[in-house]
């Protein structure tokens, strides 16, 4: 009767009245203004929800011998550290000590986690990282599995992929409890979630919190496609990683995996693959394939605020392309080195949708249009998606490690000074000592000036220019013209092409010094 009698009083004072106490039609109000709980919220208590879920979360424990490091004998460091020959009988000892042992010393070590069933005849999805191997080139020697009424099961390993961080296993048996995959896509930051799973190998914990992020990026991985988290600050610890993320509705929508701590503990940032991820390399794995993945081939660096000046882009818009494989699908449909690709299909290029993402998520097979911008003119190619290659593939075609510079050997020639760089001409002599491919050009660094912005930058000694605003460069006159251009263009950086030794090659923006 009181609101009755308000809204009647606020009506016979008129207009204004109204104004004052709810502000004019239409206006924007406070994102926590006072509203209405849903039906769905959360309940008084989460404890049926958990008895109901419990049973189809395991424990995943692991055992493998590992090498034990010898440790060194202090009388022999002394002998190193003086440049003093090692007595001879010292060596005699140690080579009759390892005839004795019969080889290195090894230990059993293993690891705890978590893992939840998907079927009720005994498949089980867990964390890669808990069963491979420490020296990361296998996998553990045996993995045990234990249910709720602590009956354990020697668990075989039916795939694994070390990109998405998950591994499929199976028990023997039937009639195992089992829960189902749910749809992570519709997870807004939020809703409540439940974690289960095994932290410091207490055994089946529960913890509660809301999602505070999707599709959290957080530059850990080495493949941004599946850089993509579902955070929250449910407590999820050590031992957490490999169990699932329910929804109220008792989904999976997420596997545990892992956190981010200053000091190895719960500060309520834990992470979790979201399912629409998880779910399509689980199906592959169970069916006895690799995880399709598309794949352009091509090396990519963000368009960050020292490139996008000498691109006269703004800064977070697109990637650019800093290498292309040979024969590969991004070669094929016509990109180059030095592209930068701003749309992929249509949908924006940005810190949140990488290409590695757009294209990754790409049915392979698929022709994909690509919006670019090439030389500062917009373009569109269009590319078939390929298969994403193994990890010990790309490798091989990358030539990922690097060798020393040793360019301490390599006759000198007169350098020229620009950008707070000493350069010269890269002669045959010097790129054999770089370890260069047959054939390359450019212009070396001799010297870099500490204070100057390249420094800044990471340039050093041995480092060869290959292009400066994507025009090739082979002398070092070439690139004080291509500066003073940019210069008197009004541009405040410039684009340098840069290779390092057998590593892949780079872009980087680097400032124009003033004068």
């Amino acid at each position: 009767m009181r609101y009755a009698y308000g809204v009647a009083a606020a009506l016979l004072l008129g207009g204004t009245a109204f104004s004052i106490a709810s502000g004019p039609v239409g206006a924007q109000v406070a994102q926590n203004s006072p509203m209405v709980l849903p039906p769905g919220g959360a309940p008084m208590s989460f404890a049926g929800l958990s008895a109901r879920l419990q049973p189809a979360v395991v424990n995943i424990s692991t055992k493998q011998r590992v090498a034990v490091r010898q440790q060194s004998d202090p009388l022999e460091e002394l002998f190193r550290q003086f440049g003093a020959p090692i007595p001879q009988q010292r060596q005699q000892q140690q080579q009759q000590q390892q005839q004795q042992q019969g080889g290195p010393r090894t230990r059993e070590a293993g690891s705890v986690g978590s893992g939840f069933i998907i079927s009720a005849d005994g498949y089980v999805v867990t964390n890669n990282h808990l069963i491979q191997s420490a020296s990361g080139s296998g996998t553990v020697d045996t993995v045990t599995v234990t249910l709720t009424n602590r009956k354990e099961y020697t668990a075989r390993i039916i795939g694994r992929d070390q990109l998405a961080d998950l591994a499929l296993l199976k028990i023997e048996g039937s009639n195992f409890p089992y829960v189902n995959w749910g749809d992570s896509r519709g997870a807004r930051v939020g809703d409540w979630i439940l974690a289960i799973g095994n932290p410091y190998g207490f055994g089946g914990t529960v913890t509660a919190g809301i999602i505070s992020a999707v599709h959290r990026a957080t530059g850990a991985t080495n493949f941004a496609a599946y850089d993509r988290y579902i955070q929250t600050d449910a407590a999820i610890n050590m031992g957490n990683s490999g169990g699932p993320m329910f929804d109220l509705a008792g989904n999976v929508i997420g596997v545990n995996s892992a956190l981010i701590s200053p000091t190895g503990t719960n500060v309520g940032i834990g992470l979790a693959i979201p399912a629409e991820a998880a779910k399509p390399v689980i199906d592959a794995l169970r069916r006895g394939e690799r995880p399709s993945r598309g794949y352009l081939g091509v090396g990519l660096q963000p368009v960050d605020e020292d490139i996008a000046p000498s691109l006269g882009l703004p800064k977070d818009r697109g990637e650019l392309v800093r290498s292309v494989q040979p024969g590969a699908p991004a070669a094929l449909g016509g990109i180059q080195q030095g592209d930068v690709i701003l749309r992929v299909n249509g949908r924006e290029v940005n810190p949140d949708e990488t290409v590695s993402y757009l294209i990754a998520n790409t049915r392979v097979g698929s022709r994909v249009p690509l919006d670019i911008i090439r030389g500062g003119r917009a373009m569109r190619v269009t590319v078939a998606v390929g298969q994403r290659p193994t990890e010990e593939e790309l490798a091989r075609e990358l030539g990922v490690e690097e060798e020393g510079s040793g360019q301490d050997d390599a006759p000198a020639s007169p350098a020229s000074q620009t950008l707070g760089l000493s350069l010269q001409q890269l002669t045959p002599q010097i790129s054999r000592a770089l370890n260069l491919p047959a054939g390359a050009r450019g212009v070396v660094i001799s010297a870099v000036d500490p204070s100057s912005d390249a420094a800044e930058k990471g340039l050093q000694r041995g480092d060869v220019i290959l292009s400066i605003n994507r025009q090739a460069v082979s002398d070092p006159a070439q690139v004080a013209a291509a500066v003073a251009a940019a210069r008197r263009a009004g541009r405040t950086s410039v684009l340098l092409l840069v290779k390092r030794g057998t590593g892949p090659e780079a872009f980087v923006g680097v400032a124009i010094p003033a004068g």
